[in-house]
């Protein structure tokens, strides 16, 4: 026999979430008995509650998932799957397409007309979800207001009356109402979603001096996306700024700041700075999804056996590792990575970062913050107080922290914290320059991981080449030998004609044993360091690199430019 579930009235579920009072109920359920308007619009009225929290009992009360619209970036072309008419006549709006089907937003999701009138129109299963009235009305006016491409709704705002007169610029209503325009929002949101469809990690919002470029980086590389119109400069840069919570009035000084996102089913976290520039300010925005990020240590590199030498040094119970490499080299993602393959429920796992770029479960992840007196080395020291097993410092960065750090590591735990420098090897020196005794470093040290991103051949156009044998010269291959046979891309329109796309990492990993330790007393430099290290099986960048190739994952210019011969 099925279980019928009992539907709570609306009045009670705002009552137990403790947004109103028996009190208010009574009186606002006379008033709509008087006047025949529904409850929950009186409430509202009443300044009781807001249409969000209503909005939010409605899906409690049926079951519902609810959704902040105010919170989703929708793709044009999911907005074309229902007719503006019928979004307009039943105040409804879809914001995600995928292989289940259509998630629409409606205020009510028990109105029966609306979802038969929806389901003759669209040949998809839906899944309805619950939004307020005027999140929907708002998404409604921005989406249906204005589509199309990038470059569409740049020309149709160009010929609109959105520039500021002379002395405006510096009148914080005037940039709100401008910023508030929907087609500035729908011109910002497409930005945001085709960056995030091309999988950019960057996009760079650059006035000049009679246009405005917007750049994104894909795959480590600027590309241009779009030039517009310079008079829409302060129109895009406040509408950022309001989504980042800074001062749109404030041109003269830097400012940083962060908003999260929905791209269809992508949590997007994007971390907001702008720069004054002669021409204005630049915005840069740093895209996070959330749900792109590697957590399985096979998916860092192809080349698995350079893996399996990590994979045993974090099975150590106490020791320091570090990563190392240039900006953008994927340090935190190798970091993450690490603490989710030894993260359980035994062990009490905390981190120190400068952002914290991605939640990770069960672990206790601490964010800098100089104002209060939170940096690195007085963070560290609380931490060593809360019993941990295994500590992450998002980054070394001067003699204090790297002291804690080694200290941490010498008294029984596992410390994995990230350091500028160019290779595995030379971080030796570069921590002996921060003032650190020799002795601290071999006895706490036990493996430092040198990686680099690179480029990998597109799938769709790899073809096999011979290459020159002045390209190999330079590589380091010897060219007595025949020529062989590598692989390249010819271009296509998957890889916009580059024949690079998606990266992989190249790691060399320098397991720190007692002939490199007694190097390290010894202050010897890095060369003699390196030859021992070479001579114990240690293989570098470049190897690394030129395995890639060898085995079609990547180019020789990708792994010249990515890396030195002399590592």
């Amino acid at each position: 026999m099925a279980v019928i579930r009992k539907i709570k009235r609306i009045g009670e579920i705002l009552i137990e979430a403790g947004l109103i009072n028996n009190t208010q109920l009574d009186e606002s359920l006379a008033i709509s008995k008087r006047t025949g308007v529904r409850l929950g619009k009186v409430l509202i009225k009443m300044g009781a509650v807001t249409e969000q929290d209503l909005a939010r009992a409605l899906a409690q009360q049926y079951g519902i998932p609810y959704i902040s619209l105010s919170e989703v970036i929708i793709d044009p072309g999911t907005i074309r799957q229902i007719p503006e008419a019928l979004a307009r006549r039943h105040s409804i709006i879809p914001f995600v397409k995928d292989e289940t089907g259509l998630k629409v937003a409606m205020f009510d999701p028990v109105d029966v007309l609306a979802m038969d009138d929806l389901k003759k129109a669209i040949n998809l299963p839906l899944h309805p979800h619950v939004a307020s009235e005027g999140d929907i009305q708002k998404a409604i006016d921005q989406y249906y207001g204005v589509s199309g491409s990038i470059d569409e709704v740049a020309k149709r705002i160009t010929g609109a009356q959105i520039e500021l007169l002379k002395g405006e610029e510096e009148m914080p209503e005037k940039l709100e109402r401008l910023a508030g325009e929907a087609s500035i929002i729908q011109l910002v949101n497409l930005m945001i979603a085709q960056a995030v469809m091309e999988r950019a990690s960057d996009i760079h919002i650059e006035p000049d001096e009679d246009t405005l470029r917007v750049r994104m980086r894909v795959d480590g590389v600027l590309h241009e996306m779009t030039n517009l119109a310079l008079k829409l400069h302060p129109a895009i840069i406040s509408r950022i700024k309001i989504l980042g919570c800074l001062n749109i009035a404030e041109k003269r000084l830097p400012q940083d700041g962060r908003f999260n996102v929905k791209v269809g089913n992508s949590d997007i976290d994007i971390r907001l700075s702008t720069l004054p520039t002669i021409f204005g300010e630049k915005a840069v925005l740093r895209l996070l999804n959330k749900s792109a990020i590697i957590l399985k240590f096979e998916e860092l590199t192809p080349l698995h056996d350079t893996l399996d030498i990590l994979r045993r040094m974090i099975k150590m119970p106490y020791g320091m590792i570090l990563l190392t490499g240039p900006t953008g080299s994927g340090k935190t993602t190798t970091a993450y990575t690490i603490l989710n393959v030894i993260n359980s429920m035994d062990k009490n796992i905390v981190t120190v970062e400068d952002p914290i770029e991605y939640k990770l479960k069960i672990i206790n992840q601490v964010q800098v913050n100089p104002k209060v007196g939170i940096t690195f080395a007085n963070a560290l020291r609380h931490i060593l107080r809360q019993d941990p097993d295994i500590m992450l410092i998002g980054e070394i960065r001067d003699k204090e922290t790297a002291e804690i750090a080694i200290h941490a590591a010498l008294t029984g735990h596992l410390v994995v914290s990230t350091i500028h420098t160019n290779n595995a090897v030379g971080t030796i020196s570069r921590l002996l320059d921060m003032g650190i005794e020799p002795y601290l470093i071999s006895s706490s040290i036990i493996a430092i991981v040198g990686q680099r991103l690179i480029r990998g051949i597109c799938p769709k156009c790899k073809a096999q080449y011979q290459p020159s044998p002045a390209l190999l010269q330079e590589l380091g291959i010897p060219t007595t030998e025949r020529i062989p046979t590598l692989y390249k891309g010819q271009g296509c329109g998957v890889c916009k004609g580059s024949g690079l796309k998606g990266r992989l990492g190249i790691f060399e990993v320098l397991v720190v044993n007692d002939e490199i330790r007694k190097l390290i007393i010894e202050k010897r430099d890095t060369n003699t360091i390196l030859a021992a290290a070479i001579k114990n099986g240690f293989k570098t960048l470049r190897h690394e690199g030129i395995r890639a190739i060898a085995r079609g994952y990547t180019t020789i210019e990708e792994i010249l430019q990515a890396t030195q011969e002399i590592e």
